[in-house]
């Protein structure tokens, strides 16, 4: 069994204040961010005169480097900026929590990975703004007639961007003299499928954090019978590994013994409809695998006097246990 530790200093760390400055909802929510962003996260830890954990404080992972020292290159050191001065901490006083790593140590980060498909993204976000800024009309020619200078072209090229140029002189009807014409240019947005480049890459970047589509508002293939199958694999696919990662630096980091450990609770993001979980605790119950103790913790609730007693249906019986009518003489 287990409970939770509420008296321990690092019960006050996790769940209140991980130091004057930060609520540990921020501290939490910014230790992810940087983890996502850059790969790793870290964060100081201060203690005591004994050794106690009493703060944790946020380090930017922009500052942050990796040493080896020590004659076979073994022991690492981590070596942190302050203002332009490189303080060496070591590995026992920092909380770092890696993403995906190919060496166990230093996490990669996951927008140098998708270079391409954030830049592809970026591209076309570009190309729209520019498309629409210019009063959704595609680049074209300008033909004159006669030669012109090159201070006669650029004033004829100011002069046409000032009057037909930007969104608000998108509807304005242009008026060629001197036999000059106007040809337009570019690929037009349908044939560019400007529109599902920029839907496939949104896809795309969420899929990189293995976000499902319905969780950046894409439910073109989100169904009733679907979308909670798709919130708990969100779950079980993308959010447990990181907690996995926290729980166990958290546990080696700011716990002197086995004693204590962190862990996230993820029951409540699991639990299905309400009458889905009625149906399924009836079944646990009925079947003597589930205590009313061990439902009602599922459902974060405090356990009550006899809950622990598991029951099974007194009608239930191995066959061939009850006697046959009229066979009672044998």
């Amino acid at each position: 069994g287990k409970e939770r530790a509420k008296d321990h200093p690092v019960h006050a760390l996790l769940n209140e204040r991980p130091n004057p400055e930060t609520s540990a909802f921020s501290f939490r929510e910014a230790l992810m961010a940087s983890a996502l962003l850059y790969g790793n996260a870290y964060a100081e830890i201060e203690r005591d005169g004994a050794g106690r954990p009493v703060g944790l404080w946020l380090i930017p992972p922009y500052n942050v480097s990796t040493q080896r020292i020590g004659p076979d290159k073994r022991e690492k050191v981590y070596v942190v900026q302050v203002n332009g001065q490189a303080v060496p901490l070591s590995p026992d006083d920092v909380l770092h929590v890696p993403g995906f790593s190919l060496d166990g140590c230093n996490g990669l980060v996951p927008v140098s990975l998708a270079r391409e498909a954030i830049g592809l993204s970026k591209a076309t976000e570009t190309y729209g703004a520019s498309f629409f800024g210019n009063g959704a009309q595609p680049s074209g020619v300008l033909s004159h007639p006669a030669k012109l200078t090159a201070e006669g072209a650029t004033n004829l090229r100011d002069s046409w961007r000032t009057l037909y140029g930007g969104l608000t002189n998108a509807q304005r009807v242009a008026v060629l003299e001197e036999g000059m014409s106007w040809t337009p240019l570019g690929i037009p947005p349908e044939h560019a499928q400007f529109l599902e480049t920029r839907k496939f890459q949104v896809a795309e970047i969420a899929r990189l954090f293995l976000i499902p589509p319905h969780l950046i508002g894409d439910l073109e293939h989100a169904t009733f019978s679907n979308i909670e199958h798709q919130a708990m694999q969100y779950v079980t696919h993308c959010i447990e590994p990181w907690t996995r990662r926290i729980e166990q630096e958290v546990n080696w980091k700011l716990f002197a013994t086995r004693a204590h450990r962190a862990e996230f609770v993820l029951e409540g993001l699991l639990r299905g409809d309400s009458k889905t979980r009625s149906e399924f605790y009836a079944s646990a119950l009925t079947n003597g695998w589930l205590s009313v103790n061990e439902v009602r913790a599922l459902e974060n609730r405090n356990a009550v006097e006899g809950g622990d007693t598991f029951r099974a249906p007194l009608n239930m019986a191995p066959v061939g246990a009850q006697p046959v009518p009229g066979d009672e003489a044998l």
